[in-house]
């Protein structure tokens, strides 16, 4: 698993359903039992501050229109996540890289 890798998860609480994820914890940090992900959806909002839409293509997995919940991070257990289905693009990432900043209050809103 690498970071822009999407897997699939089932996170516990309100989002516990089977749902893709984008790994986005570091690829130098390896030695722990979970990773970091944000989940995706395919319930679409137009809040683009904190939601990415990432169009379905072979090379991402994807089967719908889906939405990066930047606000939705948690960390997962490394055995409880699914081989990697698929990996965003590197313009998918750097965006993803902005709104993750601008989340955690590392960068302004655009």
């Amino acid at each position: 698993m690498k970071r822009g890798d999407l897997v699939i998860v089932s996170p516990a609480g309100d989002y516990g359903k089977p749902r893709p994820a984008i790994v986005i914890q570091s690829d130098s940090i390896t030695a722990t039992e979970s990773v970091l992900v944000a989940l995706l959806t395919s319930a679409l909002v137009d809040v683009p501050i904190y939601r990415l839409t990432i169009e379905p293509t072979q090379a991402n997995g994807l089967e719908a229109l889906s939405q990066v919940m930047v606000d939705k991070i948690v960390a997962i257990s490394r055995a409880k996540c699914g081989k990697p289905i698929g990996r965003i693009e590197q313009g998918e990432r750097h965006a993803l890289d902005r709104l993750l900043a601008v989340m955690i209050g590392l960068a302004d809103s655009p």
